[in-house]
């Protein structure tokens, strides 16, 4: 390609040409991004052993070789989506968070920035701390969602509608031992108590110590089928543990628990985004949350 020829291709070059290339690098950056920090890493490695094959038959005129990939590769999309159908759709729930993107991008002031909303999460995590710290004394086993972009609808309907204020009686009560509710999940939305005795989707990972039984596999499968939070206290150990985006913390207690829902649940607006309103500013808060939201990942 000589110069001219380089020349006149950006004489031709418009903003939907810069904008088509920014989308596809985006979605090649989420890509890799997604297969570096899952089980699909393995996998996406075995298929590109596939492909390479596939490409040195194919060169070498192995017909047999060439056959059976082709036979291969015709519901190998198909394979594809299937396994890995739970990062896909991660991901597809991460750009549906159109809300979190508007607020970010056009300075849109959502319920977070509520202060009624921020002082109901903030009564509704004193007393989460509280019943987490006797839950743990008493060895009483436990398991609280804190619902947060995710709509966990489908697991409220699961339960028993409860639409109370969060407080220690009402925890209390709910995961006492002699009551119906006690095995399941309760659900924190907006900080009320939506509903309790929740089935929740189970983890299949297998680095899970043999201390932890069904309720720390609830605790974690919620956390990687969507960003709720949800903290679990062992019936054997009264180890309190908090699990978000995949990832099981253990060993909390109650001051540690309570900085960390709050600051996961009760955002703090910073002195950049009060004062820069232009396009600059905005676009920075953009990229600032899609970075945090990268490195919160597992």
């Amino acid at each position: 390609m000589t110069l001219n020829s380089i020349i006149a291709n950006f004489q031709t070059f418009k903003l939907a040409d810069l904008l088509d290339i920014i989308i596809i690098a985006f979605l090649i950056y989420q890509l890799l991004g997604i297969i570096n920090r899952t089980r699909a890493g393995q996998l996406a490695k075995g298929a590109l052993l596939v492909l390479a094959v596939y490409l040195v038959a194919n060169v070498l005129n192995m017909r047999t070789v060439t056959w059976l990939l082709n036979s291969l590769l015709q519901v190998g999309l198909l394979t594809l989506v299937v396994l890995f159908q739970p990062e896909i759709r991660r991901a597809l729930e991460r750009m549906g968070q159109t809300d979190q993107w508007a607020s970010k991008l056009f300075n849109v002031k959502g319920r977070y920035n509520d202060p009624s909303f921020k002082g109901a999460w903030r009564s509704a995590i004193i007393a989460i701390c509280d019943a987490a710290e006797r839950f743990s004394e008493t060895k009483t086993g436990a398991l609280i969602v804190l619902e947060r972009s995710t709509n966990l609808s489908e697991i409220v309907r699961t339960g028993t509608p409860v639409n109370s204020a969060v407080n220690l009686e009402v925890l209390g009560t709910i995961f006492y031992e002699g009551t119906p509710l006690h095995d399941g999940a309760a659900i924190i939305e907006n900080g009320r108590i939506k509903a309790a005795g929740c089935v929740l989707p189970l983890s299949n990972n297998l680095d899970l110590g043999k201390d932890m039984g069904t309720r720390h596999r609830a605790c974690l499968g919620i956390a990687e089928n969507s960003d709720a939070i949800a903290i679990v206290v062992s019936e054997e150990t009264g180890i309190i543990s908090m699990a978000k985006n995949g990832v099981l913390i253990r060993h909390f207690d109650r001051q540690t628990l309570y900085t960390r829902l709050v600051d996961e649940m009760i955002p703090k607006e910073t002195a950049s985004e009060k004062t820069d309103n232009s396009w600059k500013g905005r676009v920075q808060r953009l990229l600032s949350w899609v970075n945090q939201k990268e490195e919160e990942q597992p």
